[in-house]
């Protein structure tokens, strides 16, 4: 058996890489047992959990669900924008549901769950360059650098499973902001987002799960002997926390050995389920297996998931590019509000999809459309929104928001108040004042939530 030095020699650097949650700094004024407790949120919540569907480079809301039948009679023509044309609609809208909502016919799958969603139509954000953009979409911020939504959601509700991650994001894009989308900035570092690469690799991409060098048993002997000196060091020095944070940290990794190889092993789904979502079919295969594990994430006890998709960015070649984006994703989103329902966990899941921002009805090109901060869409699903509406509008041609405006800041505040927390109250102190996501802005959209 190998000595308790030689023990810790061989796989210290396997288990610091494992502790996802770094260094964690304890809330001023606050001592509990573990930074992933459950909590409370300041008033009884309609959803428990979130799952944000991330369409990277801004999707076109004119082919899609904000339906401007006037660009059809203006395409080619002269826009008011100088050197620009208008740019036509390739695709056919039809009304969908007993809400009548807008669907392109690039969306047949989530077209089924018309009278599910609820549609923002009236998006506005600050900035038009992607990465500031996407940026301010996660932290609510395009400028500092401050936590994302989904260490603001763990750091106030802790996680249900205290095996996993509470905040795991799929597939994360390392452009455009980067590991600052998933990021916790100021809060302690237990809240930030574990990223699994590619859920087609053993673990989900995910390095170091398995130790080759030791037994379960002498890993566990091991662990008890780095936490005996974790704790007498964090006798000698009561007010500094961060010691608390690596022996929890460390637990975290341990118990992750076991429990993440099992969530990502996606063949334990029937053939049916893998066929639902695509699983198998070159188009959709990708991210069918990314929607699918982040069910079983949720269904494990995950409190934020993040499912991202990449290349929605189309200034030309919008026709064919923005078809095969739309074909990737179209079955699996349906499959997963099917599963979600059936399952009994759409009505305390809030599900978001959206981009950083949206496009303009015309350009310089004929097959393709430019950056549009001023107007754009998003859509909510479960988790207490109002099911079947449209909310918002935009001028007629779909330049900018004209009715019931929605900012990235209000919006942010709308999903904390659906999880149950007051946001001008989810505070976290640093360097002397009071942080929050939104800021000082936002106002609760009450009129969406249902």
């Amino acid at each position: 058996m190998p000595s308790r030095r030689d023990m810790l020699r061989g796989s210290a650097l396997g288990f610091a890489n494992l502790a996802f949650a770094g260094l964690c700094a304890a809330e001023a004024g606050v001592q509990r047992r573990s930074p992933f407790d459950v909590r409370a949120p300041h008033f009884p919540a309609r959803a428990k959990r979130v799952i944000f569907l991330a369409m990277r480079g801004a999707p076109s809301q004119h082919d899609l669900f904000d339906y401007k039948p006037r660009l059809k009679e203006l395409e080619g023509q002269p826009s008011e924008v100088r050197g620009r044309k208008y740019v036509g609609l390739p695709w056919e809208f039809q009304q969908h549901g007993q809400s009548g909502q807008w669907i392109s016919s690039l969306l047949p799958n989530l077209a089924r769950h018309a009278d599910d969603l609820c549609v923002i139509k009236s998006m506005k954000t600050d900035d038009q360059t992607h990465t500031a953009g996407f940026v301010q979409l996660h932290t609510g911020s395009a400028r500092f650098v401050r936590p994302s939504l989904g260490s603001w959601v763990l750091y106030g509700l802790g996680t249900e499973n205290q095996n996993l991650p509470g905040f795991i994001t799929i597939r994360p894009t390392v452009q455009f902001g980067g590991a600052q989308n998933y990021g916790c900035a100021f809060l302690p570092a237990s809240y930030q987002g574990t990223p699994i690469w590619d859920p087609q690799r053993e673990n989900g991409g995910v390095q170091d799960i398995a130790n080759r060098r030791l037994t379960r048993d002498l890993q566990r002997t091991q662990l008890d002997l780095v936490q005996e000196y974790n704790a007498i060091a964090a006798k000698r020095d009561p007010a500094d926390t961060r010691l608390d944070g690596v022996i929890e940290s460390y637990e975290l990794a341990f118990r992750m050995q076991v429990a993440l190889p099992e969530v990502v092993d996606l063949s334990k789904e029937s053939a049916a389920t893998k066929a639902a979502y695509g699983i198998g079919t070159t188009a959709t295969d990708g991210f069918g297996r990314q929607c699918l594990l982040a069910r079983r994430l949720l269904e494990s006890g995950v409190r934020f998931v993040e499912v991202m998709d990449e290349d929605w960015d189309h200034h030309f070649n919008l026709k064919e590019s923005l078809a095969a984006r739309c074909a990737a994703i179209d079955q699996p989103i349906g499959a997963l509000l099917d599963d979600l329902k059936r399952l009994g966990m759409l009505d305390e899941t809030l599900v978001i999809w959206g981009g950083e921002f949206g496009r303009t009805p015309d350009n310089d090109r004929a097959d393709g459309r430019n950056h549009n901060s001023e107007g754009f869409t998003i859509w909510m699903a479960g988790g207490g929104v109002r099911a079947g509406m449209s909310y918002g509008e935009t001028d007629e041609l779909g330049y900018r928001a004209v009715s019931n405006r929605v900012h990235i800041h209000d919006l942010h505040a709308t999903i904390l108040h659906l999880l149950g927390f007051n946001h001008t109250r989810l505070t976290y102190r640093h360097n002397g004042r009071e942080f929050r996501l939104t800021d000082v802005f936002g106002d609760v959209k009450h009129a969406i939530i249902g």
